[in-house]
């Protein structure tokens, strides 16, 4: 059994990334430029495995520290923050173990080790076999502890997992999960800022009105939920492993607004994107401004921006408001 090299074994790795056009830029992560492609059927023992951490997420109590690393054009960069979980005091992520199934091949991989926790390990292999991401799944419970995301050239893009955990076991007589008088402390769950979640009818009743919301993007990324918050529309699109979110708003955007972004020429006007933790782009069209924010390379978040609709001139007139209160993030295995 190997220990993990992630949150607990940090190692440096070093990945340039650029700005591409959008099917290319999308296929450094899938490994592939065509939309469709034949993967060759999963074992169903992987499978059940991740179906199985997906429930656990919601059912397990526990508590601790996870970090998150991006690697960008210059350095790796991370962010960590103090998590818990109580069963019942939120709802789980969404399932999107179907996309994962339909774009990747799942195999067992060889036991490994998260902070001292022993956890089976599932690969998620492109057509051509190469490695596109991999989950660390604690054998006790089926929590996932760590996930990592790899490039076409074998490098990871995205690492989030534990850095801290510790799972609370019922004794002889005590309850199923540790209570507020016996807990240590901890931060309250935070209010879900996106709950109001669009059924296809109403996301139907919106495309009619002329609202941009694409059911699919480059690199097969399917929309697999879809929520508003006020004037602004949240499309969640995800191909299983890789996750994006776009926010869309009526206006129209105004350069000022991203003064000392990085600038590049799309086809239907300029989109400017921002490197940090997690990756943004900005772009506008057709009455429209679109923000895209994802852990992928900054590329990828270029790419989507390019994708979305734009007008023939590019809008110049003031950024649609809400841009920088749009940290809303949805993370497919967390």
């Amino acid at each position: 059994m190997t220990a993990l090299p992630g949150p607990c074994h940090a190692r440096p790795v070093t990945l340039v990334t650029g700005v591409v056009v959008c099917a290319v830029a999308v296929a450094a992560l899938t490994g592939d430029a065509r939309a469709a492609r034949r993967v060759r059927a999963s074992d169903p023992e992987a499978v059940a495995l991740l179906r199985n951490a997906a429930g656990a997420a919601r059912h397990v109590p526990y508590r601790g520290r996870r970090a998150v690393t991006t690697w960008g054009s210059t350095v790796p960069r991370t962010t960590e923050s103090v998590v818990a979980h109580t069963p019942g005091t939120a709802a789980g992520p969404p399932d999107t173990l179907g996309l994962l199934t339909r774009n990747y091949t799942l195999v067992r991989a060889a036991d490994s080790a998260v902070c001292g926790r022993t956890a089976h390990v599932v690969e998620a292999r492109r057509a051509n076999g190469s490695t596109a991401g991999r989950f660390w799944l604690d054998v006790e419970t089926g929590l996932m502890l760590y996930r990592e995301l790899i490039d076409a050239r074998g490098r990871p893009v995205v690492t989030s997992g534990f850095t801290e955990v510790r799972i609370d076991r019922p004794g002889p007589g005590k309850a199923a999960y540790t209570t507020e008088a016996e807990a240590e402390p901890a931060p309250a769950p935070a209010v879900a800022a996106w709950a109001d979640v669009l059924d296809p009818g109403e996301l139907a009743g919106l495309r009619a009105r002329g609202w941009p919301l694409p059911a699919a993007l480059p690199g097969r990324l399917s929309l697999y939920d879809a929520r508003r918050s006020g004037p602004v529309v949240h499309l969640s699109y995800s191909d299983g492993l890789a996750a994006v979110s776009v926010f869309v708003q009526r206006g129209a955007l105004d350069p000022r607004g991203v003064r000392g972004w990085d600038r590049a020429a799309g086809p239907g006007g300029p989109v400017y994107s921002r490197e940090a933790a997690r990756h943004w782009a900005v772009a506008s069209g057709d009455g429209f401004v679109y923000t895209v924010l994802t852990e992928e390379p900054e590329s990828t978040a270029e790419a989507v921006a390019v994708a979305l609709p734009h007008e023939r001139s590019p809008l110049r007139s003031r950024m649609g408001r809400g841009m920088r209160r749009l940290g809303s993030w949805i993370n497919p295995f967390d």
